[in-house]
């Protein structure tokens, strides 16, 4: 005789689309595997982690082929099929290959400033928790409810916090976490308060059932629900380094060992710009109202302190390259900010959030490449100031070559011709939405960033002072390098290649 509940029990049973969900497991599967193998692998062997890391994120990677042919979800309510926690579809695609492959190129960095940093870096915990920050931030594009993107979001960062403080008896790296962690954590907080109103508004986590009850709130529930969806947006806001939340990134940048620093500038943004896409114009499209003026707002004041930082550079500072680098991040992450704000204001918002995920497939491999360099240089220019970069041609001809490249796709001029036609798509996603003002202040900015650009440009082809210094390129660093040099001129040959990722369908 069954007891009755038995079939209770049989309806809560999900079956788990594993191919789905192979990308963020296999990392996160891995990133187990290595902890554990650290306990036993002689400290000679190290090495053998770093490698085996590179290998599990290659093969999530390539778990993306699979995965094209169509729109997969799992975890899925049992009375409506619709209703899921996860789905790969073209946005999640994306996005995961932005986080895993730039995940990927931050590894092959840290083969080598492993090698170098001497035993002052945990090899095994520094796997570790890097391929879980990596796992958490995959999974994160393909959330579908609240719940999970929060979960998400603090699997990609709390790994992120130890990372950036790991270095044994670095005052600077220790400061840095602790400024990055309380920050963060105060953000996220503020987010999870958000939630909480938005939850208590429309009694559901889901994004598309959100989307559907919020607009019925009505009266002294509307004024709660405007509450959590701007509270909401803060801790994206964060994640995102817009301004005014920006103030952790030089400091962490500085602080963190460089792969680390390369990782957060793609893979962070990566992260809380996906995770900003979903809440807004998945989750909260009525109130469009509401975080569309925020967002243009955050824009325009983000992409302008971003280049005034990075204009107040010195040359001779210690850690100049680095900082610059650090305040260009948040004058590109203004321009990215753009496209999601005119999606408020535009009749065809998956144009518009395709512009977005165009120009951060072009960010992150330009910016990798530029830190990738700069990880180079750092080898033996332990200050790495922009002044350390004078004469690169002369001893380094073709890396000083890809990161004028590199630097000339961040500032949108020839040859970098997939910076500009990725500026271009966003400064016209904001006209088409009746963003004027928005787009001449990145007008202005784009020309303000025009010049520390060329400058750094400029000082790589100048005579060197003394004898040119001969750079050995390690061969991972070689391998960061030539990819991200390789992807950056494959797409400026083929800018048209971005316009695929347009469509993003998310709707």
């Amino acid at each position: 005789m069954s007891s009755p509940a038995q079939p209770l029990a049989a309806s809560l049973v999900q079956s788990v689309d594993w191919l789905a969900i192979a990308p963020p497991t296999i990392v996160a599967v891995v990133g187990l595997a290595v902890l554990v193998a650290d306990l036993f692998v002689a400290e000679h062997r190290k090495v053998l982690l770093g490698w085996t890391s590179v290998a599990g994120l290659a093969a999530a990677t390539a778990m993306l082929l699979p995965l094209l042919d169509g729109d997969r979800s799992t975890f899925c309510l049992t009375g409506d099929a619709t209703v899921c926690s996860y789905t790969a579809d073209r946005f999640t695609l994306v996005i995961q290959f932005l986080v895993l492959g730039g995940a990927l190129l931050a590894a092959l960095l840290s083969v080598t400033a492993l090698k170098d940093a001497r035993k002052e870096l945990p090899e095994g915990e520094y796997w570790f928790l890097l391929l879980s920050s990596a796992a958490g931030a995959a999974l994160l594009p393909a959330s579908r409810d609240l719940a999970t993107l929060i979960v998400a979001l603090e699997v990609a960062s709390l790994p992120a916090f130890a990372l950036v403080g790991l270095k044994y008896g670095d005052r600077k790296s220790s400061e840095a976490a602790l400024k990055f962690f309380l920050s963060s954590v105060t953000a996220t907080a503020v987010s999870l308060m958000g939630i909480s109103f938005v939850y208590a508004t429309t009694g559901t986590l889901y994004l598309t059932q959100v989307a559907d009850r919020i607009q019925n709130v009505g009266g002294q529930f509307h004024t709660l629900a405007q509450t959590g969806v701007v509270l909401t947006l803060v801790g994206f806001a964060f994640k995102t380094a817009a301004v005014p939340f920006h103030f952790w990134v030089p400091d962490t940048y500085v602080g963190a060992p460089l792969p680390i620093a390369a990782y957060l500038s793609v893979i962070g943004k990566a992260v809380g710009f996906s995770g900003l896409i979903l809440v807004t114009v998945v989750a909260l499209p009525s109130y469009a109202d509401v975080w569309g003026p925020a967002l243009a707002a955050l824009a325009a004041l983000t992409m302008t302190v971003g280049n005034a930082g990075a204009l107040r550079q010195q040359a001779t500072r210690a850690y100049s390259a680095v900082r610059l680098l650090a305040w260009s991040s948040v004058g590109q992450a203004g321009y990215l900010l753009v496209p999601i704000a005119a999606a408020a204001y535009s009749g065809d918002a998956e144009k518009s959030i395709g512009s977005t995920v165009a120009y951060a497939l072009m960010y992150g491999a330009v910016n990798l490449g530029a830190f990738a360099v700069a990880a180079l240089v750092g080898r033996t220019k332990v200050l790495n100031r922009v002044a350390d970069y004078r004469g690169l041609y002369a001893s380094s001809p073709l890396s000083a070559l890809l990161l004028a490249f590199f630097l000339l796709c961040l500032a949108g001029l020839p040859p970098g011709i997939i910076g500009l036609f990725a500026k271009v798509t966003v400064f016209s996603a904001a006209v088409d939405a009746g963003l004027g003002w928005l787009a001449v202040v990145m007008a202005v900015n784009v020309v303000v960033a025009l010049f520390y650009y060329l400058q750094w440009t400029a000082l790589l082809f100048r005579a060197p002072e003394g004898e040119p210094e001969k750079y050995r390129v390690p061969g991972p660093v070689t391998a960061a390098i030539a990819l991200t040099g390789v992807l950056g001129i494959a797409l400026s040959g083929a800018p048209q290649l971005v316009l695929r990722f347009t469509d993003t369908g998310l709707f």
